[in-house]
């Protein structure tokens, strides 16, 4: 099932995309710096202004319209680009560092326990705890609130302890694989 077009209105909007679309496109190129997302932010621009047309049309200034739809798409854009540009750096800027005689069944054993936590809980623990980020950068880098960071740090430690061990002896492979607490069913998502 479609949509009923007014030929009067899709022959209106044509002319007004053919008229102003280059313009749009150059503003957008203008407020992003980037040429190829140009093109695209100017026809996201005029798709956001068709499915609005009888609004647009009824504007006392449509081309005005059309350029704040442009500009509010290139705004979302940029702070896009500048938060992924944030997580990236905060990736990047841990300094490396080593570890004298590691413990490395314990690694195993806590590499394994983490691979069985969902996603949102393994990265919160590894970047709070692993990376040494704060709550508030940990909530950047995954772009989610600090709340959310807290309550799944939280979760996540509480069932890696039930994974590990209560006491925080880590347990082998093989001991977690006997007692059955090696299987993925039932983890929460």
């Amino acid at each position: 099932m479609g949509t009923v077009v007014d030929d009067a209105a899709s022959v209106e909007f044509h002319a007004f995309f053919d008229r102003h679309y280059a313009e749009l496109s150059r503003l957008a190129h203008l407020l992003t710096g980037e040429a190829d997302a140009a093109d695209d932010l100017a026809a996201d621009a005029l798709l956001a202004l068709w499915n609005r047309w009888d609004r647009v049309r009824a504007a006392d200034h449509p081309v005005a319209y059309a350029r704040g739809v442009v500009a509010n798409l290139a705004r979302t854009r940029i702070r896009s680009a500048v938060r992924e540009r944030r997580r990236i750096a905060l990736f990047w800027s841990q300094r490396e560092e080593k570890t004298e005689n590691p413990d490395i069944a314990g690694v195993v054993d806590v590499q394994s326990a983490l691979r069985r936590l969902p996603f949102r809980k393994r990265a919160c623990v590894v970047l709070r705890h692993a990376f040494d980020l704060s709550e508030k950068d940990t909530a950047l880098a995954l772009g989610v609130s600090v709340g959310t960071v807290k309550s799944q740090t939280s979760k996540g430690m509480a069932e890696l302890q039930k994974l590990l061990g209560a006491r925080g002896a880590p347990l082998t492979m093989p001991a977690m694989v006997r007692t059955g607490e090696a299987s993925a069913s039932g983890r929460d998502r």
